[in-house]
């Protein structure tokens, strides 16, 4: 093998596929970067569960592929000069050479790579930037918890031309709403995909549209030459859209930045595991922590209550997290009583953002 191609792309599209390099690979391969050259070059990772391709122009001199050390050759590719760059094949060796630089990389054996998954056919396009909001409106409220696998990924319930995707941990649920482009507008499904690989896909593919394929087992999201394939979990999931619908008869309107903010400020006297409280009365909100071997803060936002007043508490990260996802320049905080979780949503009736969050005892 030898070609020539632009530093700059050549790294970008290599530490996009070593993301998803195994930290403790099953086989030695799996975490080797493959390198194939005909046309172009395409570079690809695979650890069985999920596999990434990305396809970039090269000069091809001659056509061939060799498998190299996949986070070496990122952090390579990442401190080289600005100036193209030559790989060549010799023997046992991948010759990468730079300006003045040159490394010589030890291969390893390319037969032994596994045959990676085809890209599911294509059922429907969404803009990269919808998607990857999407994705991080609901991704913080998955579980990082492996012992319950569910509660890891994202639930995705395709109806014809909308989507919806899903996430909770037991103590929230959030889920957004949005409009895609698809195939069929009879398409009806309804998959779990893993909510890390989910974040990975989304901050990577946030230009352009996002084709996306489902298979049996297999996921596929593919954006400006870069293909991400992932194995489905299991599809069974909770019923979170008769939770996010139910009837609340309080509800307050407030704008979002400044309760972010005093959310924030109050919360530094907040010791670990102890909540916020909020306070809503007509006209306001009285935001307030501490009291304990640390101090106390308090402060008020002006918040518009329809309903009778209420105190309530949270975990001040659980809370932050649902407001996080509000893209309106008010958030609707829907109420129930002291005991009840409350529901976050974007202003409005009928609001695309909901995030219901458990309440805390109040002390």
């Amino acid at each position: 093998m030898k070609i020539q191609v632009n530093r700059d792309v050549l790294a970008d599209a290599v530490a996009w596929a070593a993301r998803v390099l195994p930290g403790r690979p099953a086989l030695p391969v799996l975490a080797g970067l493959l390198l194939d050259a005909a046309d172009d070059l395409r570079i690809s990772a695979f650890d069985y569960d999920v596999s990434a391709r990305a396809d970039i122009e090269a000069e091809v001199a001659e056509p061939g592929r060799v498998l190299i050390p996949g986070r070496l050759l990122a952090e390579i590719t990442r401190s080289l000069p600005a100036r193209p760059v030559e790989i060549v094949t010799s023997g046992a060796e991948a010759v990468l050479t730079c300006g003045s630089a040159e490394f010589g990389l030890l291969t390893m054996p390319d037969e032994d790579f596994p045959s990676m998954p085809a890209m599911p056919p294509s059922i429907g396009v969404v803009g990269g930037g919808v998607f990857a909001t999407a994705v991080g409106q609901v991704a913080a409220a998955a579980s990082r918890d492996d012992s319950l696998p569910m509660l890891t990924g994202v639930r995705v319930d395709i109806e014809g031309v909308r989507v919806t995707m899903a996430a909770t941990d037991r103590y929230r649920i959030a889920a957004r709403e949005l409009l895609w482009h698809p195939e069929r507008q009879d398409e009806r499904r309804g998959v779990v995909v893993p909510a890390r690989v989910l974040v990975e896909v989304a901050r990577a593919l946030r230009g352009g549209e996002v084709s996306i394929g489902i298979g049996d087992t297999v996921a596929g999201f593919e954006s400006q030459g870069r293909t991400t394939t992932v194995r489905l979990m299991d599809e069974q999931f909770i019923d979170y859209s008769s939770r996010l619908t139910q009837q609340w008869p309080t509800y307050a309107e407030l704008a979002v930045a400044p309760l972010v903010e005093a959310v924030k400020r109050v919360a530094l006297v907040a010791e670990r595991h102890t909540p916020v409280r909020l306070a809503f009365s007509q006209g306001q909100v009285l935001i307030q922590a501490g009291g304990g071997d640390i101090g106390r803060g308090a402060e008020v936002v002006e918040a518009d209550l329809e309903g009778e007043e209420l105190q309530i508490a949270f975990q001040p990260h659980f809370l932050l997290d649902g407001l996080a996802g509000v893209e309106t320049e008010r958030v609707r905080i829907h109420l129930d009583s002291p005991t009840r979780p409350a529901l976050i949503s974007n202003e409005g009736d009928d609001p695309d953002f909901r995030y219901m969050v458990m309440s805390l005892r109040l002390s």
